[in-house]
């Protein structure tokens, strides 16, 4: 937090941040590696479909 200047900056960043983090952040450690390699796999195509959008 001490590197954004305006508080404003950081609720921009913040937002964005938590849209992006919460879509990718599948804690591996939970999953085996073919069940996260399919769901990041997955994820990946969501975003890169919203992006193009």
């Amino acid at each position: 937090m001490l590197r954004f200047k305006c508080m404003r900056s950081l609720q921009k960043f913040a937002s964005n941040h938590a849209s992006v983090s919460n879509h990718f952040n599948q804690e591996r450690h939970v999953y085996s590696r073919d069940a996260f390699k399919a769901n990041r796999t997955a994820a990946l195509a969501e975003w890169r479909q919203l992006c193009s959008a």
